[in-house]
């Protein structure tokens, strides 16, 4: 059986992924108090462009795994167990690349 790449399912993951990405990561920037002046004007673009990135690529891997688990008749929770996982690491990977040198210095 073979499964052709639907685009349309693809955009929607990598735009789910990386709307959680954006929606955790302003949320902490909302709350969180960056008055540092050695961290410059602008310290929170950095995290805002970052995190939502690592969201989105873990969408797109997602969705590339749940193609291959279908191909080879894997268990759709198993492999929604591991798209949660690595949606979560990706976001918290991205966290610390993104907040590197200014909260995680």
């Amino acid at each position: 059986m073979s499964r052709s790449l639907h685009l349309a399912s693809l955009a929607k993951r990598i735009l789910l992924g990386g709307g959680v990405g954006l929606v955790l990561i302003a949320l902490f920037l909302a709350t969180a108090d960056g008055n540092d002046p050695a961290w410059g004007r602008y310290w929170w673009i950095r995290p805002l462009i970052i995190v939502p990135l690592a969201g989105a690529a873990a969408g797109a891997v997602n969705y590339l795994f749940d193609l291959l688990a279908r191909q080879l008749g894997w268990s759709r929770v198993i492999t929604g167990l591991f798209g949660f996982a690595l949606l979560f690491i990706a976001i918290w990977l991205g966290s610390v690349l993104g907040l590197d040198g200014t909260y995680w210095d």
